[in-house]
């Protein structure tokens, strides 16, 4: 059996990550991928993440009917390739709030408040611009402007500032609150997952090994401590490695507790119902999940100005040509360019997050509207729905029985029905309205009844990709692992991914993995 220190099983934003780390400090390493290489170009061109989504490399996960989303099935896309989430996103970069993680020390998360996480964001972070006490210079990960800034999401930011909210250049600084343009993970024109940047960084070193088309079917026990992987290739092969240290796990927050459970670690009753033998009843394993919740709000351009058409005939070959040759124009974009924080519940404490898409957008099963326009898209930031994953079957291979708990809790309709309601006031200020000719959806009408949006709400809600919590970090006996992130119960394991957070953070997650990472390699390499 193949010998190695550590084994990382997921090639993501956390798995890239950790490896980055342990290789750099001598370790050998494997690192297991279940997806393909991130070789495909729309990957590396910003403005194409759209084709990744459904393609070989992502997994879309799909929950029970939900029902106070309407019946409907709520569907979380999710990388499944070298990157993970970092390759496939619309590279946003966003921490959070300090209040977020002085909440998770509260939760018992002893030293994760925000002047200890603050550190490992800085390391992580090269900025193209900022430094001071908020931003990092001199790390992997690099953050920047983008190049391209597309008139209706400027006319959104200038928008939001006539409905009061301030401009802000930075909302990773002192303050969240306001509308601007997001920081992105791009350098040079193009996509910097971290496959691009921190695995790029080792991958030619001799004690590292990358393999990919690896899905992980459980963890190998010698008594209590974690030894090893088992694995299948797509030639229905079985594979085993050894770790002599530990195997870190950073499969996400949908995965990583499937494996725990094929793995004997979970909820006993649920094991035994699937005839997987007891190592440790976990009772909280794929218990405590959450995501981030948003709906649109559509307008209709009064010109043919939006994305609508760009990706097709002769648009398509002349952005493709000056990305390739010039690394600039409309492919350089996110897409999600700008956006803002608002608080609409009167605290002081922004609740709701915008993102704009300058483009009418549908779902994974729901074509977008026709025609040109806009989508402002408020979130819910710290929503109170719970959901859990279990097992479907004992078949590695089956898939979970997802409950996701949209809208299940009254204070998230209320929330982003206020979020709604301003996304409508900042879609019909004096900037929008010389680019907007109407509203779309929810309704036409300007004062629209709580009950109309409500129903908008309730049948358009999506994920905004942020799936955390179903092996929550704490402090107590019933915390599925502890503040050093080994997994309680067992020894040699630790786990690395969003999967961990006791609460979502108010923004985009995959800054934090990486920064959840980076605190996971310092404890390691200090233990």
């Amino acid at each position: 059996m193949p010998q190695f220190d550590y084994i990382v099983v997921g090639g993501g934003s956390a798995g890239c990550t950790i490896t980055c780390r342990l290789v750099e400090a001598g370790k050998r390493v494997l690192l297991l991928e279940d997806g393909p290489p991130d070789n495909s170009p729309f990957i590396h061109m910003p403005a194409t993440f759209i084709k990744v989504i459904g393609s070989e490399r992502s997994v879309i996960y799909q929950s029970e009917p939900q029902a106070s989303a309407a019946g409907r099935r709520i569907h979380v896309p999710q990388g499944r390739t070298l990157g993970g989430g970092s390759s496939i996103n619309a590279m946003v970069y966003i921490r959070g709030t300090a209040n977020d993680y002085d909440d998770w020390a509260a939760q018992g998360c002893s030293g994760w408040g925000w002047e200890q996480v603050l550190p490992a964001f800085k390391k992580a972070e090269n900025h193209m611009r900022l430094s001071g006490p908020y931003h990092g210079t001199e790390g992997p990960l690099r953050v920047s402007d983008t190049r391209y800034r597309h008139p209706l999401s400027l006319a959104f930011v200038k928008a939001a500032q006539e409905c009061g909210l301030p401009y802000n250049d930075d909302f990773n600084g002192p303050l969240q609150q306001g509308s601007g343009f997001f920081h992105t993970t791009t350098f040079n024109g193009q996509r910097g997952s971290t496959a691009a940047t921190y695995l790029a960084a080792v991958r030619q070193r001799d004690n590292l090994q990358v393999r990919t088309g690896c899905y992980v079917e459980k963890l190998l026990w010698q008594d209590k401590r974690a030894s090893g992987i088992q694995w299948l290739t797509a030639d229905g092969q079985c594979h085993e490695a050894h770790a002599g240290s530990e195997v870190i796990l950073c499969a996400g927050a949908l995965s990583t507790p499937k494996i725990l459970l094929l793995s004997g670690v979970g909820p006993a009753a649920q094991l035994r119902e699937h005839g997987i033998a007891v190592l440790h009843d976990a009772a909280e394993v794929g218990q405590n999940y959450q995501d981030h919740l948003e709906v649109s709000v559509y307008g209709r351009c009064r010109e043919p100005i939006s994305l609508l058409g760009q990706e097709r005939g002769f648009n398509a070959l002349l952005n493709g040509l000056q990305w390739q040759l010039l690394r600039s124009g409309l492919l350089t974009s996110n897409v999600v360019e700008s956006g803002g924080f608002a608080c609409t519940d009167g605290s002081s404490r922004p609740d709701i997050q915008f993102h704009v898409l300058p483009v009418l957008v549908g779902d994974v099963d729901r074509e977008p509207l026709p025609g040109h326009g806009i989508s402002i898209n408020p979130c819910l930031l710290r929503p109170k729905s719970r959901g859990s994953v279990s097992l479907s079957s004992p078949d590695a291979r089956a898939p979970l029985r997802f409950v996701s708990g949209a809208l299940s809790h009254e204070d998230d309709v209320a929330g982003l029905l206020r979020g709604v309601r301003l996304a409508r006031r900042i879609l019909r200020a004096p900037s929008l309205q010389r680019v907007i000719s109407e509203e779309l959806l929810p309704s036409a009408a300007e004062h629209a009844s709580d009950e109309v949006l409500i129903t908008h709400i309730r049948s358009h809600a999506k994920t905004v990709y942020h799936p955390v919590g179903t092996c929550r970090m704490g402090g107590d006996a019933a915390a599925v692992v502890n503040p050093q992130l080994q997994l309680n119960g067992v020894e040699g394991v630790r786990i690395c991914d969003a999967s961990i957070m006791p609460s979502i953070i108010s923004g985009n997650t995959n800054a934090p993995v990486i920064m959840i990472a980076e605190r996971c390699a310092d404890f390691i390499l200090r233990s």
